[in-house]
């Protein structure tokens, strides 16, 4: 296959996955992913939730690492500052977070699982094509910078968005902690509104920090491939704060009113 046949393949399906990501946006406005507090038998048969997180996020972690080592631009600096940043959220992702979990009960439905798997991997061939192939054979520059220009390590859009990267990683992994401890131990099944640091803002923190950290590494990268995983973030997360929101509102209902909590996006929404 030529070059530009591959690079306008490339771009097709970027911008189908922009197109599938406005009607995931819409219908979880309708239908509530079955994992997490809304587990429900209607999503067919569930596994561990441990188990599940980790079959959901590592193959993305290990995609990554198959596609770089493929890539003849591996050992080129910059490319690989982007995927330790990437990598780094998915270790802890894949590898920390899911065994930090409590709650032996705990379950997630085996249809979400592997939507999450399906993704992920469509997620890796995005990112990991764009920064070891794709921005390499179509001569990828931003006023004069590429990445195979060190010199992109200290671009504005670089220190920008690695900085917001880094603080929605903190974000994510404080905010995790809040919601691991709000139960006492692993047999206990009840719900807790979480308080404390941006939770005094919004209920779901946590969405906050990760949207946070793809908006920083479509930044950093300054690519399309980065622009659609945060618009897929965003399409997943935001109603799914919305329904988490909704819940609170039921369960919660005097500590919601007096606190003026909002979803997702502090004095927002």
């Amino acid at each position: 296959m030529s070059a530009d046949f591959l690079t306008s393949a490339f771009y097709i399906y970027l911008y189908v996955m922009i197109g599938l990501a406005a009607v995931v946006f819409v219908s979880l406005y309708f239908v509530t992913a079955g994992y997490g507090a809304f587990t429900s038998s209607k999503w067919g048969k569930c596994i561990n939730n441990k188990l599940a997180w980790f079959l959901m996020e590592f193959p993305i972690f290990l995609a990554m690492i198959i596609i770089w080592l493929a890539s003849p631009h591996r050992f080129t600096i910059v490319p690989l500052v982007f995927l330790l940043l990437f990598e780094m959220h998915y270790l802890q992702r894949s590898l920390i977070f899911p065994w930090l979990m409590k709650g032996k009960k705990s379950q997630m439905s085996l249809a979400v699982m592997f939507m999450g798997i399906a993704f992920n991997i469509l997620n890796a061939m995005m990112q990991g094509y764009w920064i070891f192939f794709e921005s390499f054979n179509c001569n990828y520059q931003v006023f004069g910078l590429s990445y195979n220009n060190i010199e992109w390590l200290w671009s504005p859009q670089f220190i920008i968005g690695t900085c917001i990267f880094i603080f929605g990683f903190i974000v994510n992994l404080r905010s995790d902690y809040i919601i691991r401890h709000l139960r006492k131990s692993d047999d206990d099944t009840n719900h807790y509104l979480p308080k404390g640091f941006l939770f005094n803002y919004v209920t779901s923190a946590n969405y906050l920090g990760e949207l946070l950290e793809w908006l920083g590494f479509a930044i950093l990268t300054w690519s399309l491939s980065g622009l659609v995983f945060f618009i897929w973030t965003f399409a997943n997360l935001v109603p799914r704060a919305n329904s988490i929101y909704k819940r609170y509102q039921n369960e919660f209902a005097e500590e919601m009113k007096s606190h003026h909590l909002k979803r997702v996006f502090p004095f927002i929404y």
